[in-house]
């Protein structure tokens, strides 16, 4: 069920009309690239990008091999499996081991999640390169009972990469020439990671659709393999998946078109100035704001437009949240949260827009997953962007391999160039001076702006909260959305919206010390230099593109270190 307020109904209603007499849903599902760009670069760009739509019908031809698949691994003993991906290769199955949990007798995914507090209390997707996060996640198993699924769309991401050889070489210490029986891959096909996989002897290889995605794969192996792997019931999820494919069909009305009318209405909002989709979700499916947020932000944001997603933001008081807000309540009818009810109802009383989507149980997430990208196809073709393409995510990368470069030549770290006016780039966060840095820049915010914390620190409990903190004390100080991440996985998510939407973000950057470091085989570098090149990488990218940016160091004692970063705050604000 959608519900829209009602001084969008009349809008929605004629954009959904427009929609219609262009054939949309006609032209999606045929495939026609013109819906959102004419040149031939793009075009070619999009054609090759539209296979999540027959994924869901599609994969259900796979299920009885991935069935078969996982009794193997198990009969031979197999208790837990850990994801090693980045960005879309580990959203989806975050999300679904979140909410679905693990079946009894299956393997446990551990999933070492970056931007999320339960990665401390056993869920992990090794998805951060913090030397201390890949420890614990070698702590938390039994490698000889681990099953590694090495997942990458491209087979060449920098960060599975370094996961997959620190974990082969610790299994070839332990199984000697049958480590490669611990690893499966997922990726596309004639990848680097297949042939890797070949020569290493995986256990299987997984090749998904080279024409999907990754923020667009959550119903394909990149999803499916974990899920199957946890014992998820996925005909239950699938059969939600075909009912919204069926629904967003291209022969039905658009007005009941559940794709179309959230794409229109959230278009509609972010062409009236409401372009920070704010994220209301219910207890039980939390997880799956940051899903939407790598899918909206990724797709969106770029050629300086864009919709920011806002998932996680503590609830506030409704005068605190500005007029560039539009609202998303995703509801679980069958397990209410009354306190998000009545804030949802407070915002509409106060003059926000709040779209409804209402679940009757979490079955229909498989059916959400699909809603939301067409959803998104429709709001990139609204704002006139290709929804397909991740044009700045790559600066990042490259500043990054630069840096890695020269510590391979020299063994360190090039000298970092002094800010605007030889002011440090870096600040200890008991420094004298911070205050005033952190005033300068708040200083300069303005209505419409965002700000964005971005954490290359080892996933913590304690720090999350302390974090959170810091951040509904900026929102309610100064009404702006505030938006909170782990490095590097950001980068594979808003880092595209930082660079190539609208140049109104505020970044702090909070970078810690390592104490304890890990080698990565293969390398002349650690996973710590790793994460201090990208930080630094990113940094570049950010000052390039004029951001108004500051990086702050949180020290050895990283949760004390954000408790001074809060009491600065406090005081500054």
């Amino acid at each position: 069920m959608t519900l829209l307020p009602e001084e969008l109904r009349e809008p929605v209603a004629a954009r959904l009309q427009k929609l219609e007499q262009d054939g949309f849903a006609r032209r999606l599902w045929e495939h026609d690239a013109s819906l959102w760009k004419s040149d031939p670069a793009h075009k070619k760009i999009i054609s090759a990008a539209l296979g999540w739509l027959g994924v869901p019908t599609d994969v259900r031809d796979e299920l009885d091999d991935l069935r078969q698949f996982c009794a193997e691994v198990r009969a031979e003993g197999y208790t837990d499996a850990v994801l090693l991906g980045m960005g879309g290769s580990s959203l989806a199955p975050e999300v679904l081991r979140a909410t679905f949990g693990v079946a009894r007798g299956y393997l446990d995914l551990h999933v070492l999640d970056s931007t999320d507090p339960a990665a401390v209390l056993g869920l992990s997707v090794l998805d951060t390169t913090d030397p201390a996060a890949v420890r614990a996640v070698e702590a938390a198993v039994d490698l000889e009972q681990t099953l590694f699924i090495v997942a990458s769309k491209s087979g060449g991401t920098t960060e599975t990469a370094s996961f997959a050889a620190f974990f082969y070489e610790r299994l070839q210490e332990l199984c000697g020439e049958e480590a490669g029986r611990h690893f499966v891959a997922i990726t596309d096909e004639g990848t680097s990671l297949q042939r890797q996989a070949v020569e290493q002897d995986f256990r299987a290889v997984f090749v998904n659709p080279s024409d999907i995605g990754g923020r667009y794969s959550a119903l394909s192996f990149f999803g499916l393999v974990p899920a199957v792997l946890m014992g998820l019931e996925l005909d239950h999820l699938l059969d939600h998946a075909a009912d919204m494919v069926e629904s967003c069909g291209p022969d039905g009305p658009a007005a009941e078109n559940p794709g179309l009318v959230l794409g229109a209405a959230l278009g509609e909002l972010a062409l009236r100035g409401r372009d920070k989709l704010t994220l209301l979700v219910s207890p039980a499916l939390a997880s799956f704001g940051a899903w939407v947020e790598q899918l909206v932000a990724e797709s969106t944001g770029k050629e300086g437009t864009g919709v920011l997603p806002v998932d996680g933001e503590p609830a506030g008081a409704a005068a605190a949240y500005g007029d560039d807000r539009a609202f998303v309540y995703v509801r679980l009818a069958c397990q209410p949260d009354l306190a998000q009810d009545q804030l949802a109802r407070d915002l509409a009383a106060a003059g926000q827009p709040v779209i409804t989507l209402e679940l009757e149980e979490i079955g229909e997430l498989g059916g959400e997953f699909f809603r939301w990208e067409v959803a998104t196809a429709v709001l990139g073709a609204l704002l006139g962007i290709d929804p397909f393409d991740q044009p700045n995510v790559q600066e990042s990368k490259d500043n990054t391999r630069r840096l890695l470069d020269e510590y391979e030549k020299s063994g360190g770290l090039p000298e970092e160039a002094t800010g605007p006016g030889d002011a440090p780039v870096s600040l200890p966060v008991g420094d004298g001076a911070v205050p005033a840095a952190l005033r300068a820049l708040l200083g300069r915010t303005q209505a419409g702006d965002y700000v964005a914390l971005q954490a290359y620190v080892c996933p913590h409990e304690a720090v999350w909260a302390q974090l959170q903190r810091a951040r509904s004390l900026v929102r309610d100080r100064l009404h702006l959305a505030t938006t909170l991440g782990y490095g590097p996985r950001y980068l594979h998510s808003t880092g595209q919206y930082h660079k190539g939407g609208p140049n109104n973000g505020v970044f702090l950057q909070l970078v810690g010390h390592d104490p304890v470091d890990v080698a990565i085989p293969g390398q002349k570098y650690t996973f710590g230099v790793l994460k201090r090149a990208q930080a630094r990488g990113d940094l570049a990218a950010l000052r390039g593109h004029d951001c108004r940016v500051l990086r702050l160091c949180l020290g050895d004692d990283v949760p004390a270190g954000v408790e001074r970063l809060r009491q600065a705050l406090e005081a500054v604000l």
